[in-house]
């Protein structure tokens, strides 16, 4: 969710001026650094105060990857979302020597993510951090659900239909709507394998989607009376944020990445609990994982490297969220550069020390799946073509009732060429 971010500007601008401050001379001793996450900058004022051999300039940008492709002035490092489309991970270099050398390994990524930044067995990108999806609910009602980790669709419909409550006609109290949240919708096609992935600019498997999106209307019909009934609910009651009326009891469920579920405001978190979603033992994960380059034209080698090393030490992610918690970062940004860590060990021994909900609630490693390598203008393309539609198929019976994907998609080229 970029709403995060925001609030981490701030601190980002100050950051950057206390960086820039002692790097007058930029020379390869110093590496420059570009981010799509705040949180860098607080980083790299930590590596510049905790050694004296190299320095870290920190340089932010919305879209890195965007910026690549029009530059001549190449950074040392990038970290950021959408670095592993065809278009940027051209710009970047082989990553093997810290593997081969030992001064990474392996074994300590998440080995699906570290993947996902390999290229006919070569190593171009290094996982930073990432998200997964979760169905929040009031600790009270934890006893209901059958697995300590996760939950399915299947569940979810059962439970929120025994939950619903009707009076004259009218629902009072409603269990969950899969409408209630765009998001939720994307996540339903992920799991039906609609695998959205790079093209040119998209491609898709439409029967997947179709399925998918038969399967959120059926959902509506079956559980909730009908989609009138659930917008009737939905405007009578959510004034309130979501979160609170699965607090007070109005809803059940209720979607939430664990971005937002983990910068909740502490009291209003003691008092909820969540399952990651998991279907056919995939969690997905979603898509703006982050990721850490090296440009093939970066003019300081040495000083990229060193703080490389330093990054991906599990002492120094444990000392960052520390820090992040002392200097209320962490109300803000969650763990590790907006997510879970991509160090297996951080996130599974680390994270339940600054985040208490995780113990009993970690993710189970084998079943998180990343997202396909998706176009650098991602964001653009879901908000604008793919959500809306999703929202407009999954509340009708027939998809031809429903302006296609690919006439949107067709359509938004045409305009934006």
């Amino acid at each position: 969710m970029l709403h995060n971010r925001w609030p981490l500007l701030s601190i980002f601008l100050l950051a950057v001026t206390a960086l820039l401050a002692p790097s007058c001379s930029v020379g390869n001793k110093t590496a420059i650094l570009w981010t799509d996450r705040p949180e860098f900058a607080f980083y790299g004022e930590y590596f510049n105060t905790s050694q004296s051999k190299y320095k870290v300039e920190i340089r932010y940008f919305d879209y890195p990857a965007a910026q690549l492709k029009n530059t001549k002035a190449y950074p040392d490092i990038v970290v950021g979302s959408w670095l592993k489309s065809a278009s940027t991970r051209i710009f970047f270099k082989s990553l093997d020597a810290y593997f081969s050398s030992g001064k990474l390994s392996r074994s300590a990524f998440y080995p699906r993510l570290l993947a996902m930044g390999s290229i006919d067995r070569t190593q171009y990108l290094l996982p930073v951090s990432f998200n997964a999806p979760a169905l929040i609910f009031a600790r009270d009602k934890g006893e209901q659900l059958s697995n300590p980790f996760t939950i399915g669709f299947d569940e979810m419909k059962k439970l929120g239909g025994a939950y619903n409550v009707e009076s004259g006609g009218v629902y009072t109290r409603m269990g969950f709507s899969p409408l209630w949240d765009d998001d939720f919708l994307f996540i339903t096609a992920t799991l039906f394998n609609a695998s959205f992935r790079e093209a040119s600019p998209l491609a898709w498997d439409s029967a997947a989607l179709d399925l998918a999106m038969s399967f959120v209307y059926d959902w509506t019909h079956e559980v909730n009376t009908n989609i009138q009934a659930e917008e009737d609910f939905t405007f009578k009651y959510f004034f309130d944020p979501p979160a609170r009326l699965a607090q007070s009891g109005r809803i059940l469920f209720t979607y939430m990445n664990s971005d937002v579920l983990f910068t909740l405001a502490e009291e209003g978190r003691n008092s909820l609990d969540f399952r990651w979603i998991m279907e056919q033992n995939t969690i997905p994960l979603t898509e703006g994982a982050v990721y850490l380059g090296v440009p093939q034209k970066g003019k300081a080698p040495s000083a990229a490297a060193a703080f490389i090393r330093w990054f991906f030490l599990n002492e120094t992610q444990r000392q960052l969220l520390e820090r992040s918690k002392a200097n209320h970062l962490s109300e803000s940004s969650f763990g590790i550069g907006g997510g879970f860590s991509a160090l297996r060990p951080v996130t599974e021994q680390i994270f339940p020390q600054f985040y208490p909900g995780l113990l009993g609630h970690m993710p189970p490693a084998d079943f998180l799946s990343p997202a396909n390598i998706l176009p650098s203008n991602w964001i653009a393309l879901k908000e604008r073509i793919i959500l809306p539609y999703l929202r407009n198929r999954a509340r009708s019976i027939n998809r031809d009732n429903v302006y296609s994907l690919e006439r949107r998609l067709a359509d938004w080229q045409r305009i934006n060429r």
